[in-house]
């Protein structure tokens, strides 16, 4: 009886192995169009320069924000996809040093609208690696100055940050769990520069913010 039952699970285990291997993957074509939502972590890379005129042994600093993400795809060809990244982020501004005691100086959203040219490897198989290099926007809004730095500077501190434009790079796979669903890891890095004016009553100081982060990304997809 024991040998009966035996037999019949490697029967199972070899027809379900021989159904899987002649199930195809769902391959991407030409005109497809993916969507996924990611949970990403914006770790910022780039040391910062002093603030001028009279605080050079100080800098700015942002700091690591975790958010979530949204991006399209859309197949030109069966191995060409255009990215757009859509995602905002929180980014605490901390003081470094002469001003390093103050922990955090400031804070700000920013919108970087990615635009990236892919190019996946192995569009016919469940497991699909992909390639992508592009262009960044960088859109900072929602800046405030805290009200340490305000102590430490005489009175109301207004904090800007210019928008920054650079390239950016990513590496990423898919992995397929259904007949459109699929999951995704993805990493980025992101050339982001931005210059910074610290207005304090009539006195305006500058100083450079060197963000350019390495974007890590986990999430699911969908393809249309």
């Amino acid at each position: 009886m024991r040998g009966s039952v035996t037999r019949q699970l490697a029967l199972a285990g070899a027809f379900a192995a021989l159904t899987a291997a002649a199930t195809p993957a769902a391959a991407l074509e030409q005109g497809d169009v993916l969507v996924r939502l990611r949970g990403i972590a914006v770790v910022p890379t780039e040391d910062s320069g002093g603030i001028s005129p009279d605080l050079q042994g100080a800098s700015l600093a942002a700091q690591p924000s975790v958010m979530p993400e949204l991006d399209f795809t859309y197949m030109a060809t069966d191995n060409i996809g255009l990215e757009l990244i859509l995602a905002t982020t929180h980014h605490d501004i901390d003081g470094q040093g002469a001003i390093g005691s103050l922990d955090k100086v400031g804070e700000t959203w920013l919108l970087p609208p990615t635009l990236l040219v892919q190019w996946h490897f192995m569009p016919q198989s469940s497991i699909r690696p992909y390639v992508g290099a592009g262009i960044n926007y960088t859109i900072s809004y929602g800046e405030k100055a805290s009200s340490s730095l305000e102590s430490a500077l005489g009175g109301p501190t207004t904090l800007k940050l210019n928008n920054s434009i650079g390239w950016a790079l990513q590496a990423g796979v898919d992995y397929d769990v259904g007949e459109n669903w699929f999951l995704n890891a993805d990493i980025k890095y992101i050339d982001m520069s931005m210059d910074a004016d610290i207005i304090t009553g009539g006195t305006t100081r500058k100083a450079k913010v060197g963000i350019s982060p390495v974007v890590f990304g986990l999430g699911v997809g969908y393809r249309f």
